[in-house]
């Protein structure tokens, strides 16, 4: 409470942007955790996280005041109009201080108390790593599960549990883990149990313009080896040809082939994290245009490049998924490893899997690719201050809409819908959960996450119903268990429930499949009535009989 400056400022105006007419009154709150406007007369209070406020900006005062925006992570744009300058400003420095904690332990997280005695345990068990690979049929005589990493001595940012081809000794993982960028060494992601094509991901080599590593050699044999129905793989590299050139330079880069019998090298061209952040913001430029004209809005939305982006990560995943239908594996790598790596490896594995494509499944695809193996949440979200503005990116953003276009082309093969993926999108910012806080699993071993914070799957576990797909028919995950999307560029869409979610006011429009699910809910309580009413009618025409006898 100490950051707040002045916790109440009556007689603020709540500016609707797409029509300067349109100005409710009312009082703004601040508390530790949120931003509360209070609107008298319309009875409705809007709630703003601090976590979720990207950016507070005071504007040029007025005669009706001092302006302040407030654009959110979530793409929520508000502008609050203060009567006093001075007020403005206590306002605009509390909420940059609250939304930006100095330290990871200063998150919401490890405030929160769930109102309902929800037990702080419910969620962080729900998920076992080695269960999951059971589940893929591992180990088994071409798998082994390696415990070399269970202190994060190997590498830091990756599971202390790692699975590796079983030919592969001590001194081969040891010699692949220095040749690799941070240590990150060629796993397992996710084998096919049918063809035994296996998906692996790393970071790139230590390679320069001529180092190579024997070791590291070997362990790539040994993943080719331990599919025994092909005899070649391949090594994607997400990145653009002429980036990892550049990074020769520095010592990195890529493969020689030369060096790798047996494995075919494809670039794939997904930019870089920078490219990426750039792009979004242009996004958000035009979804804030103010009464576009439609040429204004489609070329500002093609300038932003963002569905051309999108489009890149889907087809990217769609050619390891293909690949691996095929029976070929594949080896995985960007720069780092965390970033497209995660995208497209579980991007591929929730086509070839129709358990991805459950809530249970999503939940533990993000648990697996995304928080065990490392993608730096805290960097990439700027959950802190201090935070070097070229770290933040939508990777994740990323991530969440390219499932999203999934959905739209495969509507009955998902269980989850919209609102779902916007949750889990949400509370990814929000920071009220501990599920994505950290950069990697020994962050949140040390941190004791699961002892001190609740987990967004406990909270999502009680609300299925909410996150349910109407449309959604088990029996596809039979008759096309491998969803293949179609990448034509009339094929991906503008996610207008992402962001523009707020394009008619404060709160977000709803769905048409939130209608179509109350809709259902509706006609399933009315046939429980219904056969309530024929069971009393039935026992009222028993009593009738057996007093007339």
């Amino acid at each position: 409470m100490e950051h707040i400056r002045v916790p109440k400022v009556e007689n603020v105006c709540l500016v609707d942007r797409f029509s300067a007419r349109k100005k409710v009154v009312g009082t703004l709150y601040l508390t530790s955790t949120h931003v509360i406007f209070v609107d008298p007369e319309g009875h409705k209070e809007t709630w703003i996280s601090h976590m979720h406020i990207g950016s507070v900006e005071k504007k040029t005062a007025t005669a009706n005041g001092c302006p302040l925006q407030i654009r959110c992570k979530n793409f929520l744009n508000v502008t609050f109009i203060i009567p006093r300058e001075r007020e403005c400003q206590d306002v605009c420095s509390s909420l940059i201080t609250l939304s930006q904690p100095e330290n990871l332990e200063d998150l919401y997280a490890f405030h929160f108390t769930a109102s309902d005695a929800t037990n702080r345990q419910n969620g962080w068990d729900f998920f076992d790593l080695k269960s999951e690979y059971l589940r893929m049929g591992v180990p088994n005589d071409n798998w082994s599960l390696s415990t070399i990493n269970k202190d994060y001595e190997l590498c830091d940012t990756y599971p202390r549990f790692l699975y590796i081809p079983a030919t592969a000794s001590t001194p081969i993982v040891l010699g692949s883990a220095r040749f690799r960028s941070r240590g990150r060494l060629p796993v397992l992601s996710y084998l096919h149990r049918e063809n035994q094509a296996a998906i692996c991901r790393s970071s790139q080599p230590l390679s320069g313009f001529s180092a190579r590593c024997e070791e590291d050699e070997s362990l790539l044999q040994g993943i080719r080896k331990a599919n025994p129905s092909s005899k070649y793989m391949y090594v994607v590299d997400t990145r653009p040809r002429i980036n990892a050139l550049a990074n020769r330079a520095t010592g990195k880069g890529y493969e020689n082939e030369t060096f790798y019998s047996h494995i075919k090298f494809k670039f794939l061209g997904i930019e870089n994290i920078h490219v990426m952040r750039s792009s979004l913001q242009k996004l958000v430029e035009v979804c804030e245009l103010q009464n576009p004209t439609m040429s204004t809005f489609l070329s500002g939305l093609e300038s932003s490049g963002w569905l051309r982006h999108i489009r890149s990560i889907v087809d990217t995943s769609a050619f390891i998924a293909r690949m691996i239908q095929e029976g070929v594996s594949v080896m995985v790598h960007c720069s780092d490893g965390w970033d497209r790596t995660a995208q497209t490896c579980s991007l591929a594995s929730l086509m070839l899997d129709p358990y991805y494509r459950t809530i249970e499944g999503f939940q533990m695809l993000i648990e697996k690719e995304w928080l065990s193996f490392g993608h730096k949440f805290t960097e990439r979200c700027g959950l802190i201050a201090g935070i070097e503005p070229k770290e933040i990116s939508p990777i994740f953003t990323q991530f969440i809409d390219c499932v999203w276009q999934l959905t739209q082309q495969f509507p009955m093969s998902f269980q989850f819908n919209e609102r779902y993926l916007l949750t889990i999108h949400d509370h990814v910012f929000s920071c009220q959960f501990g599920t994505f806080i950290g950069c990697c699993e020994k962050d949140r071993v040390d941190l004791r996450l699961r002892d001190r914070t609740y987990s967004l799957w406990g909270y999502t576990s009680k609300y299925t119903s909410n996150f349910t797909n109407p449309f959604y028919t088990k029996n596809m995950e039979i008759s096309q268990p491998t969803i293949l999307p179609t990448v034509n560029p009339q094929s991906f869409k503008f996610w207008r429930a992402m962001y523009c979610r707020f394009d008619g006011g404060i709160h977000p429009k709803e769905s048409i499949t939130d209608v179509v699910c109350a809709m259902k809910d509706q006609i399933e309580s009315l046939d429980d009535h219904r056969k309530l009413l024929e069971k009393a009618l039935s026992y009222t025409r028993l009593s009738l009989e057996n007093c007339g006898s």
